[in-house]
């Protein structure tokens, strides 16, 4: 089974109107640092990000974080991480994000959370990565995702073994079994492709 050192989150750099995905974000942050995993996010400290990075420093973690330098003001770079990386792109920040990660976890979130995750979900597709996907499904946030991939497959533009590219779960606390449950990366990743 794969040992997972660092996960790299995926969710929103806004307030939602939902306290319990504030709550959700907490919960995942004080997990991965009483469990010694390593955080990868975004960098901010606003939305759900900023309290992912905060519960899991406050739980004793290790947390890193990278931003684009043109986003480096308007999502509030985190100033307490463990780690802090300014970078050129968009591009280059997802593909730091990548390397520095043993899997992905996927919370509520906006549009950037969509794009981050479908290009996980494609690189899995073109056999670029093997690495786990999990989709948090908390609160069936992510149910009109799901019914989009379902009509993509109904229209023929998707196979249907994508569902095996990505875990959903829907609690907080099936994140860490579902990832120790995963069997070792089998693909050797070579971000050069990407």
């Amino acid at each position: 089974m794969i040992k997972v050192t660092s996960l790299c989150v995926y969710c929103g750099s806004r307030m939602p109107t939902d306290p319990d995905h504030k709550e959700a974000a907490r919960l995942l942050g004080q997990q991965l640092g009483q469990s010694n995993i390593k955080l990868v996010y975004g960098g901010g400290h606003v939305g759900l990000m900023g309290i992912t990075a905060d519960a899991t420093l406050d739980a004793g973690g290790q947390v890193i974080g990278i931003i684009p330098a043109h986003l480096h003001d308007i999502e509030v770079s985190h100033e307490k991480l463990t780690e802090l990386h300014v970078v050129d792109s968009m591009h280059v920040r997802k593909e730091m994000m990548f390397q520095l990660s043993d899997a992905f976890a996927v919370l509520p979130g906006g549009l950037g959370t969509l794009d981050e995750t479908f290009e996980m979900i494609t690189w899995r597709q073109l056999k670029l990565h093997d690495k786990p996907i999990i989709l948090v499904n908390y609160k069936n946030y992510w149910d009109p995702f799901l019914k989009l991939i379902e009509h993509m497959i109904d229209a023929g533009f998707v196979q249907p073994e994508v569902w095996t590219y990505f875990q959903v779960v829907e609690k907080l606390e099936d994140i860490l079994p579902a990832l120790n449950a995963v069997p070792e990366a089998q693909i050797d990743a070579d971000v050069s492709k990407f």
